[in-house]
C-alpha cells in the first residue's frame, strides 16, 4: 500500500474509535499518534531497505515531537490507532496487526535477549 493510503486509513481509524474525533482535518493537526504513525511508516521502510541510520533518526524526531516511541523496526498493521499516546513504547521486533488500538502509557518491550524476536505480537 502507499503511504498516503495508509495515514488515510489510520485518520479514519481514529474518526471511528474516537467519539471526541469530528473532522480527518482536526486529527490530521492534533492527534499525535497519528504523527507517530506518519513519521513511523517512512521510517520503518528505509529501515527494511537497510538505511537504518536515517530511519532511527527519523524515530528519534517522532518521539521527540510526540511523547511517542516507536522503533522503525517495528511493523504495524493497517489502521492503527494510538490514543493518547503519550510514554507508548514499540521496541524493536514488535508486530502490531490490522486494526489495532493502543493506549497511553504502553510498552510492548523486550524481554532482555540479545538477538531475535524480543518483542510482543498482537494480531488483528
Amino acid at each position: 500500500m502507499g503511504l498516503i493510503k495508509d495515514i488515510r486509513e489510520d485518520i479514519q481509524a481514529v474518526l471511528a474509535r474516537d467519539p471526541a474525533a469530528r473532522t480527518s482535518l482536526e486529527v490530521l493537526l492534533c492527534y499525535p499518534g497519528v504523527w507517530a504513525l506518519i513519521f513511523h511508516r517512512p521510517a520503518h521502510w528505509l529501515y527494511k531497505h537497510n538505511m537504518k541510520l536515517i530511519a532511527r533518526i527519523i524515530s528519534q524526531l517522532a518521539r521527540f515531537l510526540t511523547g511517542i516511541e516507536i522503533h522503525p523496526g517495528a511493523t504495524i498493521g493497517r489502521r492503527c490507532f494510538i490514543d493518547h499516546g503519550m510514554a507508548v513504547v514499540i521496541g524493536e521486533t514488535t508486530e502490531i496487526g490490522d486494526d489495532v488500538t493502543i493506549y497511553q502509557g504502553v510498552t510492548l518491550g523486550g524481554t532482555g535477549k540479545e538477538t531475535g524476536k524480543r518483542h510482543p505480537t498482537i494480531g488483528n
